[in-house]
């Protein structure tokens, strides 16, 4: 009874210490604007998850803990508040709108405005919107992301660029992509490998953890101020800068593995021997191992051997992330500081990569009116290279290979006495490798000549430089025979740009805002690369090119471009409600106007007006719209993205029985000019319910004319084509993106969604179209859209002979490939495309999940013909020959099995397949450490996380990867897929620590 009193005593007392432990508090949350009463307010202690939600009619009531000294409110839509607790219980506290995103700044070519002043197609991807996602790079964090911009990513190839447009294709022979801007240094995308490899992504060099933004330009108006290079749109990238107070450090860690996203089954060795004996005996051929033999010099037909070649191509991959960045500085200097190493092990045999590189920013106040800045990047990448997807020595073409040979002989070696070449002989028997350097720097000053006007002058350069070296053995295919060949080549782009400018600034009388630009910006580039091959070399273990006891080739090149661009712009608003922008650029190039300067200079304008309809006295105060913005724009942008030296006559050399003579090489085409594109765009900027929804919708139209094309002439001169100004192209569309923030509190969860319909259209070929070569389907013609796909078309398979059919004029059909007409087969162009995302937040818990959609397009699948095709040669082929036409009667796609025989192997729709898809291209789940952990660890910040790449795809395409990124068809490579293998899946876990 004793202990029971006791322990009662003790309850009671601890009860006693408890209460005395807490304060009640009471209050109302009320609306700012007009007082009305906000329910579901969370309002809770300051560092603590003890709190309440504020009820319908806005009042709260809880108790405190002791330790609390401040109260948060926040609520969806409203601005966080942070009241002192002091000796107060009663609170009536007033939120007013977050207008953090509206008054957020963008940066726009050679300045920056808020977010709720542009007037032009802007979109803008803050750090913060990515900052929790290992980002492979930088283009990833555009993907799904911005309207308007279709990101193609790389294959499983390690290193390659992805494919960017934006708001469509705009050009045939004058480039497609985007003008890239760092930090107001323009980069070199150019290929400046010699070799037959993979071309390198220039855009690797840049660490997506440096990223503070990136500003997309879309539409002509916006882009127009960088002239020439703007035609295809600009992105903007805007890296760290050290902020003045105390120094932090973050170092992020982390590591995964990867493996491909999906492998096409093929035909084992019991399949195979099935399938090629039905064919060898529609074909006529009496003696199938005999064939085979004859064929392959090998006796594989009668053995033992199951091979997965198509395994045998890819692996699980694994990779190792290093960064480490540095933030410091006072009020007269501040300095930023990264360094990254990173290593790959690529998920196709015998392609790896390692990064390595650092960045340093630096700004210091000289003076008062004088702020001079640095900024250098550099980055060395080197690895082991794979050639381009239509290379014989691609490792993804291993799956021709029948599975009824061994992959390596009696020694333990790859075997090479296979039908087609085992390239995985490459992988021991010589190299292909790589080293690239890149540079990209900036030193400016800024001075205040007056209190509204600053002039600033800059100084940009980047350079990049690849050097290539392969070799190949004897026992490979290429240095077999020769005593192995060997191959150095060195290729170096530099680039770099002067700008002057002068920026006034001017408010007077409370409702006027006056901004005036004026500058002056001169490029150059100059590229050149030189390669030396040479044969015969001691054995395979001496590979370098001194080594080599005979040269037998040597080439040099060199190209480079000029432009200089005179820049104005002036903006005006008025009344925060009315806003006008005009901007002018004169632009001149080097490619143009040689034999008559007329031609060398183009004037590209743009004007913006916006329309801020919630300033108006009739919306001011609305509670359901809280913001909303008409905007309009027109636009001129340039285009001379064409050789160097297209407009003029060449004359170049020629040797013949070691005798050399000069002979003309190009016709001059003197009244070469400026490829134009004119854009209208129309949009809306919105607010609704406290800015819980926010986003954005454009209407546009782009038109390009005087497209730079090859016009075919008379032969009877010796040229048989001529660059002319001929031919036009549009583009419209419609983007829509949505942001919410669905709820806030101790559980937060946000949305964003993004969505793009671009309709593509050829209005005029220049009365020439351009025709499919023998290996693509890609078409350009008047009244279509760009590089659709023209061909034979596919109509199924003769019940009663197994005879492949084609469509033919009048609607019946052929087994005559010849007779069948060409038609429109397919459209390599998506109707629409876009992504969607959530992210969640539960205390220190975090996850976000990405996703991207592609629908309407359409994949030439090529390889087909090769592994598709109803065993017309010994290429092993894809399971679905299985189902293949056997005896009359049978209803099926797969024509009669014929060795030898084409039955429906040539290109056509027979391989033209759907290529929409739904990826989940990104799930990150994380926890941040708490304060109170982090304080006894002597850390600012330390957060652990886990993610997925490439999750899940949904498709019902056959091949590899929707996502196709072909490179050696160039502007015809929209939707062909020839043995490109697929994106890599990948697992990551991470640290990041802030000290």
């Amino acid at each position: 009874m004793l202990r029971f009193y006791s322990l009662m005593g003790m309850l009671m007392l601890l009860c006693t210490l408890s209460f005395a432990q807490t304060k009640p508090i009471t209050g109302k949350v009320t609306d700012a604007r007009d007082g009305s009463p906000l329910p579901g307010v969370t309002v809770k202690g300051k560092g603590t998850n003890t709190g309440t939600v504020s009820t319908v009619d806005g009042t709260f009531k809880f108790n405190v803990p002791a330790q609390v000294k401040t109260l948060v409110f926040s609520f969806i839509g409203y601005a966080d508040q942070q009241v002192e607790l002091g000796n107060n219980t009663t609170f009536n506290v007033q939120l007013g709108s977050d207008k953090k995103e509206l008054s957020e700044v963008v940066v726009l070519g050679f300045g920056t405005q808020t977010k709720k002043d542009l007037t032009g197609s802007v979109a803008k991807v803050s750090a913060k919107d990515f900052e929790n996602q290992p980002m492979p790079t930088m283009e990833t964090a555009l993907q799904g992301r911005v309207t308007g911009v279709y990101v193609n990513s790389g294959s499983g190839k390690l290193g390659q660029a992805a494919d960017i447009k934006i708001r469509g294709t705009s050009s045939v022979n004058a480039g497609q992509r985007p003008l890239y801007v760092v930090d107001g240094v323009p980069i070199i995308i150019n290929d400046i490998g010699t070799t037959d490899a993979e071309p390198t992504n220039p855009l690797a060099s840049i660490d997506p953890n440096e990223i503070e933004s990136m500003s997309v330009l879309k539409d002509a108006s916006s882009a127009a101020i960088y002239g020439a290079r703007g035609a295809n749109g600009v992105v903007l990238i805007t890296t760290k800068r050290g902020k003045a107070g105390r120094t932090s450090v973050t170092a992020n860690i982390s590591g995964g593995t990867s493996k491909p996203t999906h492998l096409r089954k093929f035909l084992n060795a019991k399949q195979y021997r099935e399938l090629f004996t039905e064919a060898a005996k529609n074909g006529g051929v009496t003696d199938i191992a005999g064939d085979f033999a004859s064929n392959s010099g090998s006796n594989d037909w009668n053995n033992n051997f199951d091979t997965d070649w198509n395994g045998a191509a890819f692996r699980n991959g694994s990779f190792q992330d290093y960064s480490l960045s540095v933030n410091a500085g006072d009020e007269k200097t501040r300095f930023y500081f990264s360094g990254v190493l990173n290593k790959q092990v690529g998920i196709i045999i015998g392609n790896d990569l390692q990064r390595f590189g650092g960045r340093l920013n630096v700004e210091h106040n000289i003076s008062s009116k004088a702020i001079i800045g640095v900024n250098i990047n550099v980055m060395k990448t080197a690895g082991n290279r794979l050639p381009n997807d239509n290379a014989f020595d691609n490792p993804v073409q291993l799956n021709a290979l029948p599975p009824i040979q061994p992959l390596r002989d009696s020694l333990g070696r790859y075997n090479n006495s296979t039908i087609y070449y085992n390239n995985l002989i490459n992988l021991t028997d010589g190299k292909n490798i790589m080293q690239q350097f890149t540079g990209i720097g900036d030193v400016y000053l800024s001075y205040n000549i007056l209190p509204n006007l600053t002039f600033k002058t800059d100084y940009g350069f980047n350079f990049l430089q690849l050097d290539e070296e392969t070799y190949a053995g004897r026992r490979t295919q290429t240095g077999g025979g020769k005593n192995g060949v060997g191959v150095n080549a060195q290729g170096k782009g530099v680039s770099q740009v002067f700008t002057n400018t002068l920026n006034y600034t001017k408010d007077w009388h409370e409702h006027h805002n006056l901004g005036v630009l004026v500058g002056i910006m001169y490029d150059d580039y100059n590229e050149r690369s030189n390669s030396v091959t040479g044969e015969n070399y001691p054995n395979d273990q001496f590979q370098k090119i001194q080594n080599a006891a005979k040269i037998t080739a040597g080439t040099s090149f060199e190209t480079g471009n000029a432009h200089v661009s005179y820049i104005s712009r002036v903006n005006y608003k008025f009344m925060d409600k009315y806003l006008l922008q005009a901007n002018v650029n004169v632009n001149g190039s080097s490619r143009f106007g040689f034999y008559d300067k007329k031609y060398r200079y183009g004037v590209f304008p743009g004007v913006q007006a916006g329309w801020v309809i919630s300033q108006e006295s009739f919306l001011k105060y609305s509670k359901a719209i809280n913001f909303l913005k008409l905007r309009a724009s027109y636009g001129l942008t340039g285009n001379d993205n064409i050789g160097d030296f297209d407009s003029r006559s060449l004359i170049g050399s020629i040797n013949y029985a070691d005798k050399i003579g000069l002979v003309p090489s190009r016709l001059a085409a003197s009244d070469l000019h400026w490829e134009t594109m004119h854009e209208v765009d129309l949009g809306l900027d919105f607010g609704l319910i406290n800015n819980r929804l926010t986003g954005t919708l454009d209407l546009y139209q782009r038109k390009t004319m005087d497209m730079l094309l090859n016009i075919n002439i008379p032969a009877t001169g010796g040229f048989t084509s001529l660059r002319r100004n001929v031919g036009s192209m549009q583009n419209r569309g419609v983007e829509i993106g949505l942001n919410s923030r669905n709820l806030v509190g101790e559980f937060q969860w946000s949305t964003n969604f993004s969505i793009t319909l671009n309709r593509n259209k050829v209005l005029d070929d220049g009365g020439s179209p351009i025709e499919p070569n023998s290996r693509n389907l890609g078409r350009i013609a008047a009244g279509q859209p760009f590089g659709y796909f023209y061909g034979k078309k596919f109509a199924g398979v003769d019940p009663q002979n197994g005879d492949a059919l084609y469509a033919t004029a009048d609607g019946k059909t052929t087994n005559d490939y010849n007779a069948a007409p060409n038609m429109k087969i397919g459209d390599p162009n998506p109707n629409f495309f876009g992504g969607f995302g959530n992210n969640f937040a539960y205390k220190n818990f975090y996850l976000d999940v990405q996703t991207q959609f592609v629908s309407g397009n359409d994949i030439y699948n090529q390889a087909g013909s090769f592994q598709s095709s109803n065993a017309p040669y010994y290429d092993n082929q894809t399971i679905d020959q299985m189902t293949r036409w056997q005896k009359p009667g049978d209803i099926t796609k797969v024509p009669k099995a014929i060795l030898y025989g084409s039955n429906g192997d040539k290109k056509s729709s027979r391989w033209v397949e759907k290529g929409s898809f739904f990826r989940v291209k990104s799930v990150t789940f994380g926890y941040n450490v708490p304060k109170k952990v982090m304080s006894g660890l002597k850390l600012q910040s330390a957060r652990i996380y886990m993610a997925a790449n490439n999750l899940f795809t949904f498709t019902n395409y056959s091949g590899y990867d929707p996502e196709v990124n072909t490179s050696y068809l160039g502007a015809l490579q929209l939707g062909h897929d020839f043995y490109t293998p697929p994106q890599a899946k990948t697992i990551t876990f991470g640290i990041n620590v802030g000290f």
